[in-house]
């Protein structure tokens, strides 16, 4: 079995490349489910129903996301009607939508999609440590096939959760600060783990962000509305061979593509 986990995409550049793609890397490298985050797909904040059911229609089998999960109104009825759209878990109880689902790929295989959010330098949720622990007794006569996206912007924080869960989970990919990590490895109890897929969107930008808008905020410490910026897109993404059987990961590829 193989899973493609797609990194942040930002903006009109993001949601091109994917549109530009990904049924080629579909095809070509015989994937049966994509996972990507789409908390910036919408001008960099946010997503929206009819961006979402665009991506979708383009191969996207489920979202992921993040803090920006609730930048456009419309999602927080939207994301109780729609599984294929996750928030992080760690937020309180009684927040819209959900943290973590189970789906089907077209050769019967259950794979469990776990989205929680980093606490160091973001907001305060309830800790995704002890949150993943509660997913996981819920889930485990379930499927052993489990991809966690961990949102988070501390690289400790990240590194932590990945060696916490080694041997539970299929697969701890980062997302959030836009940079792809080149740390992808197997852990040794069988888990595929990078600290950051990276970002698909604006290759000529501030992780996403029109360059000038970012340099104008550091240089006069003023507020600045940032926006996605338009270039040529990167696509960011991680291939990770999984044993359905086991749930383990046989392997875990990077892939960086330019348009």
């Amino acid at each position: 079995m193989r899973v493609l986990m797609i990194g942040d995409i930002v903006g009109r550049p993001g949601r091109r490349a994917v549109l530009d793609n990904l049924s080629y890397i579909r095809n070509e490298r015989d994937i049966d489910f994509v996972i990507a985050n789409g908390e910036n797909a919408a001008s960099g904040h946010g997503i929206t129903k009819e961006i979402a059911k665009q991506l979708y229609a383009a191969g996207i089998d489920v979202f992921t996301m993040g803090n920006h999960v609730w930048n456009k109104k419309e999602i927080i009825t939207y994301i109780d009607k729609e599984k294929r759209l996750l928030r992080p878990a760690n937020y309180p109880p009684g927040t819209p939508g959900a943290g973590f689902h189970i789906f089907e790929t077209k050769l019967g295989h259950s794979v469990a999609v776990v989205n929680v959010s980093g606490r160091i330098y973001m907001q305060e949720l309830d800790c995704p440590f002890r949150t993943v622990d509660h997913i996981l007794e819920k889930i485990k006569d379930k499927t052993r096939i489990i991809f966690v996206d961990f949102h988070a912007e501390a690289t400790s924080e990240k590194v932590a959760m990945g060696w916490y869960l080694d041997g539970r989970v299929t697969a701890i990919c980062g997302t959030h600060t836009h940079v792809q990590t080149a740390d992808e490895r197997i852990l040794p109890n069988g888990s595929a783990y990078i600290t950051d897929i990276g970002m698909t969107g604006p290759r000529d930008s501030v992780i996403g962000v029109t360059t000038h808008l970012v340099i104008e905020k550091f240089m006069t410490q003023m507020p600045r509305r940032f926006e996605a910026a338009e270039s040529p897109y990167q696509l960011n993404a991680v291939v990770i061979d999984v044993d359905p059987a086991s749930g383990t990961a046989i392997k875990i590829e990077r892939i960086f593509d330019l348009e």
